[in-house]
């Protein structure tokens, strides 16, 4: 393969891609790149991770180099094998394959023995202090902090003492072991941070075998090394981690991977702390980490969202070096508009209103032609289906019009989609006041694409013929959170739900095209919005989920 040949051009990279092509040009690492994605399998992953995936795989792809997916499981108590499945799958569903698949406790033992070389060097010592204590004495970022009593152990002491928390001699919390650096130092990171502590909880991988784990700052930069990640893309909040991360590897001779920070996705309307995630599932606010208010992959996936609008959407985010909260609107925009050239079209009346054409032959059916799709010239045409008795939206008749109404009203007309032109003539109502069903005429001359009758009509409604309707559950989803940011508000997340962020229609009417819908297939429900076939769909109850509504609604609804 030809070598390729940069050019720098710096108005249209951005500043990761500007400090990759500046490394190809220079020869370092031979103009290799290798990027990973290093998660922590202790939940799923959400559309922040998304964002880091698509950085990470694209700049591998787009440079001719490979990525690493590496599990960050340094922490048994909170991680899963269910999370480690789960993480694959979301990676895999985005459009990715990675080059290999690691984890950090594949290093256990080399890590282990980083640290033992830095105890060999006078770099590390054990520290018999509880966290109480370590933390009182850090000191402040304008103040110094104060060296530990333990801080002088003798190299020898410190090499027996690490061995014992490795054989579990010491109970949890008993000892740590510490990096000696500078408890002057105005990074707080730097003040003798912890490398290891003790843990006796059960590893998904290793089991008992191992009584201390490594801390995130002694395993990561390590792991990055042992791999040769020339790329460590990450987010803004470990930058004054960097110091840290690059003191290590030099102080071990290894690998010089580099870090690099970008800004982390920030959604309005939306919480993408795993805790708060978790939260949300435990106290069964959600249905699971998969419910499609969730901004989980998993959930996004449920929903009806594509990899292809996903990526669009981080692609449009860009890559930024300073935070800031992105208008989620933007996302369901990218949704939109790829939904809008893949979905077919189709009928579904939500909330059931009886029309009897009156003139039309009792018992008698016919078939008409509709678009599976306008958008896409190569779509192919559905036949529907049109009879006596058809249902119509409640919403789409008022009694008392407004001015300008243009939908159907006593004595109004409009054309039903890919049908004739109706008037309606007589409203039937129930003891209630509610109106029952509606006598209407229809208009044989004005069928739609071989319209003879010269009659004019500003209003199109949907419709389904009732003769071979079929029942479906529809689920109407919107934002989980009711406010911009819940996190910024007054006492707990949770008092900040959206009410109405789930709305159950147990009885839509749906054309029988839908019959054989299976699950994750996506349509355009005219003049509805987006919709999804739910994993819970059967052939005898279909279940829909909405991703997403035709037009942004909800700041013309909630933004007076």
């Amino acid at each position: 393969m030809p070598e390729k040949v940069f050019e720098i051009n710096k108005e249209s990279l951005n500043f990761i891609e500007q400090i990759v092509e500046e490394d190809i040009r220079s020869g370092k690492h031979a103009g290799r790149v290798h990027t990973r994605f290093p998660p922590e399998p202790n939940g799923y992953l959400h559309i922040g991770h998304a964002k880091s995936i698509c950085l990470n795989f694209g700049l591998a792809d787009k440079y001719n180099g490979k990525t690493n997916l590496r599990f960050d499981d340094t922490n048994p108590e909170t991680e899963e094998t269910e999370y480690v499945e789960s993480i694959k799958e979301d990676i895999r569903w985005l459009g990715f394959e990675w080059e290999h698949e690691f984890f950090a406790s594949d290093y256990f033992e080399q890590i282990y023995e980083f640290a033992v070389s830095l105890i060999k060097k006078g770099m590390a010592y054990v520290d018999d202090q509880s966290a109480e204590e370590i933390a009182s004495q850090k000191g402040t970022p304008t103040e110094p902090g104060k060296e530990s009593q333990y801080r002088s152990r003798s190299m020898e002491e410190n090499l027996n003492l690490f061995q014992r928390m490795r054989n579990g001699e010491f109970g949890e919390g008993a000892k740590v072991l510490r990096a000696k650096i500078d408890m002057a130092s105005p990074n707080m990171h730097l003040r003798d941070p912890i490398m290891y502590r003790i843990k006796f909880d059960k590893h998904h991988r290793t089991g008992d075998k191992w009584k201390i784990y490594p801390m995130y700052d002694f395993a990561h930069g390590q792991s990055d090394s042992i791999e040769e990640i020339t790329h460590s893309v990450c987010t803004l909040e470990f930058e004054v981690h960097r110091p840290l991360y690059d003191w290590y590897i030099k102080q071990l001779g290894i690998f010089p991977s580099r870090q690099i920070e970008f800004a982390r996705l920030n959604l309005n309307y939306t919480i993408m702390s795993k805790r708060k995630l978790l939260q949300l599932v435990n106290e069964k606010r959600v249905s699971g980490w998969d419910d499609p208010r969730m901004p989980t992959i998993t959930g996004m996936r449920r929903r009806g969202l594509t990899p292809e609008a996903i990526r669009e959407f981080a692609d449009r985010v860009g890559v930024a070096k300073r935070e800031n909260v992105i208008d989620v609107s933007l996302l369901e925009f990218c949704v939109r508009e790829d939904l809008n050239m893949r979905t077919e079209r189709r009928m579904v009346v939500l909330d059931p209103l009886k029309v009897v054409i009156t003139n039309y032959p009792e018992g008698q059916t016919e078939n008409l032609p509709a678009e599976n799709n306008p958008e896409y010239k190569d779509s192919h045409h559905r036949e529907i289906s049109f009879s006596r008795e058809i249902f119509i939206e409640r919403d789409d008749f008022e009694l008392n019009p407004p001015e300008g109404y243009n939908r159907l009203a006593p004595g109004g007309m409009v054309r039903l989609k890919h049908a004739f032109i109706i008037r309606c003539d007589e409203t039937v109502i129930n003891p209630d006041e509610s109106i029952k069903e509606l006598r209407c005429t229809y208009f044989p001359e004005s069928r739609s694409g071989q319209d003879k009758s010269g009659i004019k009509v500003k209003g199109v409604i949907h419709f389904v013929n009732a003769a071979d309707a079929i029942g479906a559950e529809v689920r109407l989803y919107d934002r989980l959170f009711k406010v911009e940011n819940p996190d910024s508000q007054e006492g707990s997340f949770l008092d900040y739900l959206n009410p109405d962020s789930l709305k159950v229609i147990s009885d839509a009417k749906a054309e029988p095209t839908l019959k054989n819908a299976k699950p994750l297939d996506k349509f355009q429900f005219l003049r509805l919005g987006y919709f999804c076939v739910d994993k819970d769909s059967t052939s005898s109850h279909l279940i829909f989920n909405r991703t997403v509504t035709l037009k942004d609604t909800w700041a013309k609804v909630h933004k007076k």
